[in-house]
């Protein structure tokens, strides 16, 4: 039976494709979508993505995961992964392979991009591949024990 995943897109992300290329790229939601789809299909899983600008949203559709029981979970909550401590909770309650996602290289940024509180609650994270942060992400998840 194939895995299924859920991909988990976070605040503004809705505006890829627009928003700072030169962090951010030009590929759209839909293009990184697309990606994991092919590679999911490639790999024998189901992939399936949620994308909110509403951090209850995120946090029902956490808790939604755990009752569907989902095998992994891959996150990318933006801005919320440095503060939002409600998306952080519920990501603990998950007792399936959390992997954190980010396009561009948040450590070296900003320094309040640095620090993640979702890290003490998910098996990894993978940051500064662009697109293939997402590809990376799946593959990990996929192949954690």
């Amino acid at each position: 039976m194939a895995a299924n995943v859920l991909m988990l897109h976070g605040i503004n992300h809705n505006m890829f494709g627009k928003r700072d290329p030169r962090q951010y790229g030009t590929a759209t939601l839909a293009d990184i979508d697309q990606a994991l789809q092919a590679l999911a299909q490639e790999l024998g899983a189901q992939v399936e993505s949620f994308q909110t600008n509403h951090e209850g949203a995120m946090c029902e559709r956490i808790h939604q995961a755990y009752e569907d029981r989902v095998d992994a979970v891959l996150i990318n909550a933006g801005a919320w992964t440095h503060y939002c401590y409600g998306i952080r909770d519920a990501l603990a309650i998950l007792e399936v392979p959390v992997v954190e996602v980010h396009m561009s290289n948040i450590h070296a940024r900003e320094p309040f991009r640095h620090h993640s509180v979702f890290a003490e609650v998910v098996s990894g994270q993978i940051c500064g591949f662009g697109v293939q942060t997402y590809l990376l992400a799946l593959r990990a998840a996929l192949n954690i024990h």
